[in-house]
């Protein structure tokens, strides 16, 4: 009996110190920012209409488009937009041409 009551104490300990993480991390969401007056937060009287409180988006920093085209956007040699293979469309190989037999060699009469 003392083992089922020492389980059930721990298991409840664990709970209770689980539920104390768990408000620890949501009390951020639960606070509530209209507490603090409006100089604080960096908003000024005169300012109407609101609006939201994200951060204006910024330029990017790297190069501006419609510069030197890229290399890759160069077209290719051949469209496929037909039934056509692109074995058909390609030119073929340029192959070396055949070297012309060497001569038979000039047989020597055997001395005697």
């Amino acid at each position: 009996m003392a083992d089922e009551t020492l389980l059930v104490v721990v298991l409840g300990a664990l709970h209770l110190l689980g539920f104390g993480f768990a408000a620890i991390l949501l009390l951020p969401c639960l606070r509530d920012d209209a507490l603090l007056p409006r100089a604080i937060r960096g908003e000024e009287e005169d300012e109407g209409g609101g609006g939201s409180d994200r951060r204006r988006p910024v330029p990017p920093r790297g190069p501006r488009p419609g510069g030197i085209p890229l290399p890759d956007a160069i077209p290719a040699r051949v469209r496929l937009r037909d039934g056509r293979r692109l074995a058909d469309l390609l030119p073929g190989v340029q192959r070396r041409p055949a070297h012309a037999p060497s001569p038979a060699p000039a047989r020597v009469p055997a001395r005697r």
